[in-house]
């Protein structure tokens, strides 16, 4: 599968807040979120192909139990379901960092970070109409998301740019029904720096504390800036 980075680093988002890990971060991507902060496993996907075999040897050295796959979207990447079994049978807890447009199929993860995309998300006069319509049909899927949600541990992440997006926000819950707890519910403010992290901050926390969900803070963003291999 092609890989765009794999590094040791601390979990920087979601209830693993803080937690060693490793990020094995594949390469291609389904959607195209115009805010995206990987664009290069996503818009211009980069990177070498590596083998099942290679990639564990590359993440063998980092002293944590943790893995997080991690893309653009893991789940369209060739062989995740090998790679993901390779590392629970080595004694690893995997973490699968997936927008939720590819069903789970029966892969081990030990927790759905699932991050359904917003109608703000869409890329709009960027790319032409083709992408704009495959990212409108692909980006929100109730019935795969409930999969994931039936299937393993998991939390969901809302990026989150203005009030304006807390309707769509309560609709998307809404469908995916009562297996869903406000406290599996991270909402994140969208941003790459500091500034704008915190001015959204500032409501976004209120919300959260009004309606039970949880603040979904950017560790890494907060530690190292907008940086790859962080």
């Amino acid at each position: 599968m092609r890989i765009a980075e794999i590094f040791h680093s601390i979990q920087g988002e979601g209830s693993l807040l803080g937690t060693p890990s490793s990020f094995v971060r594949t390469s291609g991507c389904n959607l195209r979120c115009v805010w995206c902060d990987t664009p290069y496993a996503s818009w211009q996907p980069e990177g070498p192909e590596m083998t099942v075999e290679e990639i564990l040897a590359a993440i063998a050295p980092h002293p944590c139990r943790h893995v997080v796959l991690t893309g653009g979207e893991p789940m369209v990447a060739r062989g995740i379901h090998r790679l993901a079994e390779a590392l629970r049978a080595s004694g690893h807890h995997v973490t699968i960092e997936t927008a939720g447009t590819v069903p789970p199929d029966g892969i081990a993860c030990d927790l759905a970070s699932i991050s359904p995309k917003l109608t703000h998300s869409s890329p709009g006069d960027r790319l032409g109409e083709g992408w704009r319509l495959r990212h409108e049909e692909r980006r929100w899927n109730p019935e795969v998301v409930r999969a994931w949600i039936e299937a393993v541990p998991f939390q969901l992440k809302f990026v989150v740019r203005d009030q304006g997006d807390l309707d769509e926000v309560d609709s998307m819950i809404t469908q995916l029904g009562p297996a869903v707890k406000p406290e599996q519910v991270f909402l994140m403010p969208e941003g790459i720096d500091l500034e704008t992290l915190r001015d959204r901050a500032v409501w976004l926390v209120d919300v959260c504390r009004q309606r039970g969900f949880r603040y979904g803070h950017r560790l890494q963003i907060e530690l190292f800036g907008h940086t790859r291999g962080t």
